[in-house]
């Protein structure tokens, strides 16, 4: 049994053991492959595993493996439909990091409502050492209680985060593109969401109708002082049109943890727009988190190899 893991790096960079699939066949690990490698790295594999490496057409029709496992939730980077075609399974993860995102997501948050980072450096650089200041702030704080934040997307993380908001006596209204009625939150249209929401949340899938989804006619629809944070997909946001209003000051700021383009083309013009907080795709990233990906991969593995495949996002 011959198992590559093609992008080991993204998932363990060094701090996990991929012991279980070293004791289920001869096993080939390589940080980072590109992508006019992928074939030849994959040549007499039984087993592919990736996070981020692209699995298009072309990938899937040239090699044999019948297999092929994700470390992520998404499978985006994966042509579902001709490995369905071909017979090849695919296996993602699910719902492994909704309490990292949700967490990240307030961290986000918390920064353009605290501005802890740049406070710390305020003071490191001197700017508190006038006896005459108590204290000192040069942006401005915000409570969170009482704001209302409108989650887009109410599957695990989206309701984690509600239930944390709650927490922080917020309200909390949501958009989802199917009812839920169980939910202890009024579900509202997108543009009433947009017109009431302080803070406006992402945590929907990219698809058609999510694509572009955050742009010029959406932020029209804002109040001034709205806030948006992305920890979903990078491409649910125009990113022109949200640098614009960011620089125009016609929405107070924003908090994203995905881009369109990873890592971030140099003229990307969310890296120059004002009151923009960019973290490097790394809501999912926790040591804990990691760690239980990495056990439902291997799981996968097994249960496929066993006959009862889990997690089957292909239809072969």
């Amino acid at each position: 049994m011959n198992i590559v893991i093609l992008d080991g790096h993204t998932t363990n960079p060094g701090d996990l053991p991929f012991t279980e699939f070293e004791k289920m066949g001869n096993l080939t690990v390589y940080d980072y492959t590109p992508d006019h490698l992928t074939v030849e790295r994959c040549k007499g594999a039984d087993i592919i595993i990736g996070n981020k490496t692209n699995m298009p057409k072309e990938f899937l029709e040239n090699i044999t493996a019948k297999y092929i496992g994700l470390f992520s939730t998404g499978y985006n980077v994966v042509d579902i439909e001709t490995a369905s075609k071909l017979g090849i399974t695919v296996c993602n993860v699910p719902a492994y990091s909704t309490n990292a995102v949700a967490q990240h997501t307030f961290a986000l948050i918390l920064e353009l409502y605290n501005y802890v980072g740049h406070h710390s450096s305020a003071v490191k650089d001197g700017k508190w050492n006038d006896p005459a200041k108590f204290c000192f702030w040069d942006k401005p704080l915000y409570e969170l209680t009482g704001k209302t934040l409108g989650i887009i997307g109410m599957g695990s993380i989206g309701q984690k985060t509600a239930e944390i908001a709650s927490a922080f006596g917020m309200k909390v209204i949501f958009a989802n593109r199917s009812k839920k009625d169980n939910l202890p939150y009024p579900q509202v249209s997108l543009e009433e969401l947009y017109k009431t929401a302080d803070i406006i949340s992402l945590h929907c899938p990219l698809t058609p109708e999510t694509t572009g989804m955050i742009n010029k006619s959406a932020i029209d629809l804002m109040k001034k002082n709205a806030i948006i944070i992305n920890t979903s997909r990078g491409a649910t946001i125009n990113e022109q049109d949200l640098a614009d209003a960011l620089n125009s000051g016609r929405i107070y700021g924003a908090g994203v943890d995905v881009l369109s383009t990873e890592p971030p083309k140099a003229d990307n013009p969310l890296l120059t727009a004002k009151n923009c907080f960019i973290t490097p795709h790394i809501a999912w990233a926790a040591h804990e988190t990691r760690s239980r990906m990495l056990s439902v991969a291997v799981q996968n593995v097994k249960n496929y190899l066993n006959g009862t495949p889990t997690n089957v996002v292909s239809n072969p």
